[in-house]
């Protein structure tokens, strides 16, 4: 095992988890495309190698979702809609210190 400092100055987790018993999951609020979006911003605003958006499994705390987490400063966001991405990506430039568009 090597372990290694991460690349990214900012991670972005956003939950996409499905429940396949009807139970509200992630999934049910549009997380996909929150992903998809958040994604784009931040190709679109230049972050593209400090800032990384993957999605994650469960979280939870489904009943809240979509989650998005900002990492390593731990920050939650929970029923987070599409109106809320550009809050989101307030907080990371903010905490990572880069510059708006």
């Amino acid at each position: 095992m090597k372990k290694v400092q991460s690349p990214y100055a900012c991670h972005i987790f956003v939950c996409t988890n499905c429940h396949d018993d009807g139970e509200k999951s992630c999934s049910h609020g549009n997380s996909k495309k929150i992903r998809e979006i958040l994604k784009e911003e931040v190709r679109l605003r230049g972050w593209k190698g400090r800032v990384r958006v993957s999605e994650t499994g469960c979280m939870g705390l489904c009943t809240a979702g979509p989650n998005v987490l900002i990492h390593p400063q731990n920050i939650w966001f929970s029923n987070v809609g599409e109106y809320d991405i550009e809050d989101i990506l307030n907080h990371a430039k903010t905490i990572i210190g880069l510059s708006a568009r």
